[in-house]
């Protein structure tokens, strides 16, 4: 930036940046989605199309960030984890926040008419971020948690909810009234007395959200004298499952463990390449010249 008498403005702008050696959660929520939703008349209590989306632009986000862990999204929002190291944009929470939602954004529009065939965007769509701080591993459990519970809940309701409305032959005022103070017990109960929803077959998507990890897969590279062998290339995969119970961190033990030392990149780079000459052996109609 170029030197002038004017540049004392700079000293107006606060520094935000987040502090080291902790966790990172950007969280985008989709603005005014009531209203956007009913506008593109969206399924409810459901709709896999804008789930998928949603996944889809996250997805787009995560290739993009590479300190980002892991994201987890259900309805409107999603959760971006950066690593404890993260060191993008100096860990300015403007920057990221800014960043994650234009991104996203982006990408939501981009991507719309892949899942929407037959609907057009006829209005923008937007989402806020907010970028929060967690100081420990069991911290972030605990607020990956809070969102998948939260994401049970809400769509435990929703699905009795329109169940009633549209199955039921309610209005929305009496779906409420009939849902308030109901357990979840009751909930189960109304489902399947009612219009024989066993909740327990909902799409897992639906009952649990959505998991964004790196992962890697093994890919055909053809070299220069037409040989094909087998590399590893990384990839984002999505997952529907359980993050609240140990075994998918277990699992996963990469996504907490941070950054890797020299001598573990180094062995990790060579059960790398053990595992791409494996497959080479296993399939070794793969492994030679065209003709």
């Amino acid at each position: 930036m170029a030197k002038s008498q004017y540049e004392y403005v700079r000293n107006f702008e606060s520094d935000d940046r987040l502090l080291p050696s902790t966790w990172l959660v950007v969280r985008i929520d989709g603005q005014g989605f009531t209203k956007f939703t009913a506008k593109h008349g969206f399924q409810k209590p459901n709709d896999t199309r804008a789930l998928q989306l949603m996944n889809r632009a996250a997805s787009t986000v995560m290739s993009c960030m590479n300190e980002i862990v892991l994201a987890y999204g259900q309805s409107d929002e999603y959760s971006f984890v950066f690593a404890k190291e993260a060191r993008a944009f100096e860990r300015r929470a403007s920057k990221l926040a800014t960043l994650i939602a234009s991104r996203f954004t982006s990408a939501y529009v981009f991507y719309w008419s892949e899942y929407f065939v037959d609907t057009p965007l006829q209005a923008p769509p937007a989402f806020d971020a907010r970028v929060v701080v967690y100081p420990s591993d069991r911290i972030l459990r605990d607020y990956l948690c809070w969102r998948q519970v939260d994401c049970h809940i809400n769509n435990m309701y929703n699905t009795c909810f329109w169940a009633l409305v549209n199955r039921g032959g309610m209005n929305p005022k009496e779906a409420e009234k009939r849902l308030s103070k109901t357990l979840s017990s009751d909930k189960n109960e109304l489902l399947f007395s009612e219009f024989g929803i066993n909740y327990n077959d909902e799409p897992e998507m639906f009952k649990k959200g959505s998991v964004l990890i790196r992962d890697t897969e093994l890919i055909d590279v053809t070299d220069t004298s037409g040989k094909i062998t087998k590399r590893t290339r990384g990839v984002v995969s999505t997952l529907h499952c359980d993050i609240i119970k140990d075994k998918f961190w277990a699992d996963h033990p990469e996504i907490l463990r941070g950054k890797l030392s020299g001598a573990e990149r180094r062995q990790a780079k060579q059960e790398q390449r053990a595992r791409e000459l494996a497959a080479e052996k296993a399939d070794p109609q793969d492994s030679h010249s065209f003709q």
